[in-house]
């Protein structure tokens, strides 16, 4: 009965998929209307998951700016709800209904490259200009074994987070080394459920920050190899500083799944600093969050200061039938006009030169994102990415739970993601 209604879910959603490439059917579907009046010799499908605020300012603002400038280029815009939406991809290159172009989660890149779904981007007209003027970290996202397969469209990072009133409790400023912040948490540590740091977690969104910048790396720069890095005498270092931190109750309850959570402990006062992206003050802001808070970049440890990259790419599949419009679609999102106006919805160009414009850097929570992105490192860009962040949070979730030395435990890690990494 189960491959019976796993059959049946995967023919809805192919369903599904057929009616948006019809241009004129689903509830999901919010594209361009065709102007019958203009020839059109190139059709583009565009899948995406913007917010609706995001879609809007798309739609209205910079698709017409697009039309312009290739108006031979009919491009079918259509709005994907996130849930789902990596089974229904899956499915729609099976069927060979695949969209052109896609705004793709930067995880998802290696996975569908592995496929050999995507169509990689490294030899196209003009690649290296974008390339040049992009920043580091999100694009490495779309690198996979030599070659890169899409752009990075908008990205995200965290910055650190700190509480206001626990600061001025102290008399004390935002600090900005790992040995500040760990001598402010001493400081607060008489005060009853206040602790100095509310880590999200021991998962490969939360804890990477806090390894890196204390040393830590998972593998080497081509991520082939995670022996070596991952144990080498600078990680374990930085492992057993988290988990000393966590002995000494300077670490919240939070970094095990526990009460109170990271936003949750911000606005009760229990927590000195989390770390979050951006959203965080834009989905608060009505609520005057930026009178309670002070954003600073993530404390620096001995190798520096160091976030995660988070965010979408843009990427063209290999099935597309119209391959130079979509490059040039590509192109033109990558462009600092068209990344300044979306930028303006909250959304952090993945272009150097529009994320230093005043229309964006001027706000002085962009500009602290911006700056740290120039020292954030993105996920291991690998097709089994999902089992590496497994495997990442059960060695560094046992550490903290003392079911292991961290060398013991960080070796094992090693063979088990060298054997991932080979695959």
């Amino acid at each position: 009965m189960k491959r019976i209604v796993t059959l049946l879910v995967m023919m809805t959603l192919l369903a599904s998929t057929l009616a948006g490439c019809k241009g004129d059917e689903g509830a999901e579907k919010t594209g361009n209307a065709t102007d019958s009046t203009k020839a059109k010799s190139e059709s583009l499908l565009f899948w995406h998951t913007y917010s609706d605020a995001e879609e809007q300012v798309f739609l209205e603002q910079v698709m017409p700016q697009f039309e312009e400038l290739y108006p031979n280029v009919d491009v079918e815009v259509v709005r994907m709800p996130y849930d789902g939406l990596k089974q229904q991809l899956i499915t729609s290159i099976a069927g060979g209904v695949a969209p052109d172009v896609m705004r793709m989660d930067i995880i998802w890149v290696p996975e569908f490259a592995n496929m050999g779904a995507l169509e990689k981007v490294s030899d196209k007209n003009g690649f290296e200009a974008i390339k040049n003027n992009v920043f580091e970290g999100p694009l490495n996202t779309t690198f996979y074994q030599g070659e890169y397969y899409g752009l990075p469209l908008n990205t995200n990072t965290k910055i650190a987070i700190y509480n206001k009133q626990l600061l001025d409790s102290i008399s004390a400023e935002a600090p900005t080394t790992f040995d500040e912040l760990i001598d402010l948490s001493r400081q607060l540590k008489g005060q009853d459920d206040v602790w100095g740091i509310g880590l999200s977690g021991t998962h490969a969104w939360g804890m990477p920050p806090y390894f890196w910048s204390l040393g830590g790396r998972i593998t080497n720069d081509d991520y082939s190899k995670a022996s070596g890095f991952i144990n080498s005498p600078e990680s374990v270092s930085a492992l057993e500083t988290i988990v000393a931190l966590n002995d000494e109750g300077l670490i919240g309850p939070c970094i095990l799944g526990e009460e109170p959570g990271t936003w949750g402990g911000m606005e009760a006062n229990n927590y000195l600093m989390i770390d979050d992206g951006p959203w965080y003050f834009s989905m608060q802001r009505e609520a005057g969050i930026e009178d309670l808070v002070v954003p600073e970049l993530f404390p620096a440890g001995s190798a520096g200061s160091h976030s995660i990259i988070g965010g979408e790419d843009v990427v063209m599949f290999s099935s597309s039938k119209a391959k130079d419009a979509a490059w040039n679609f590509m192109s033109f999102l990558l462009s600092e006009e068209t990344q300044v106006t979306m930028g303006g919805t909250g959304l952090i160009p993945a272009l150097k030169s529009a994320a230093n414009n005043e229309a964006f850097s001027n706000d002085p929570i962009n500009s602290i994102y911006v700056k740290q992105l120039e020292t954030a490192y993105p996920r291991t860009p690998h097709y089994k990415w999902e089992k590496i962040s497994e495997e990442f949070q059960l060695t560094f979730e046992m550490a903290i739970r003392k079911e292991g030395e961290p060398q013991v435990l960080l070796d094992e890690l090693a063979v088990r993601l060298d054997s991932i990494l080979s695959e």
